[in-house]
């Protein structure tokens, strides 16, 4: 009988390794981290299609874009994250600013509206609607929403004194305006000073 000759194929490519989505995901936030962007969206967009119901990988993508100037994308991103999470606030901030970026001020007011119904206290929401508002030249709008902000915390809304200041001379109240710049000026907004010296000598 004749030798057997036994021949032993190795296949190191037979069973092909796989990432799972939340390696793609933890991958795609140290790359955000790193600042690497375009990176942290390849790896968000697999965990996307591994998972298309997958929120949070919408959410910081939407993050990744907004940082490298795609608001529309950001946009879209944030949008899809608020059709599986209506009731997260955050998400509602992001795209607000997203809009502002594309001078979308009726958008933006929209969104920090629904921030403010999901959480009263936020301040800065008030303060991002009051912008939206006087872009949109609703200086009453913006004048109670700065109001609002300086309620819920004076000494860390030292901007908003300022701003405020703004809004009332379109609304030609100028002495009360310039007490805002003066407390924003003793807060330690330098600018403010600048203000008196034009509207309140």
């Amino acid at each position: 009988m004749g030798k057997i000759i036994i021949s032993l194929i190795f296949c190191f490519s037979c069973s092909s390794y796989s990432q799972t989505a939340d390696e793609y995901y933890n991958r795609g936030n140290d790359k955000n981290d790193a600042k690497d962007y375009l990176g942290a969206i390849a790896d968000f967009t697999k965990v996307i299609k591994l998972n298309p119901n997958d929120g949070d990988a919408y959410f910081y993508r939407g993050i990744a874009k907004f940082a490298l100037l795609d608001y529309r994308g950001a946009i879209a991103d944030y949008t899809k994250y608020i059709e599986l999470n209506p009731d997260i606030s955050q998400a509602y901030h992001n795209r607000g600013l997203a809009k502002t970026a594309m001078l979308d001020h009726s958008g933006a007011m929209d969104d920090y509206t629904k921030l403010i119904e999901l959480n009263p206290k936020d301040d800065d929401a008030y303060n991002n609607r009051a912008l939206a508002e006087s872009y949109l030249h609703d200086y009453r709008g913006a004048l109670v929403d700065y109001n609002k902000a300086i309620e819920i915390d004076p000494e860390k809304n030292i901007i908003s004194y300022y701003n405020r200041g703004i809004i009332k001379l379109n609304l030609g109240h100028k002495d009360s305006a310039c007490l805002d710049f003066s407390k924003a000026g003793e807060l330690g907004y330098s600018l403010a000073y600048d203000a008196i010296k034009k509207y309140c000598n």
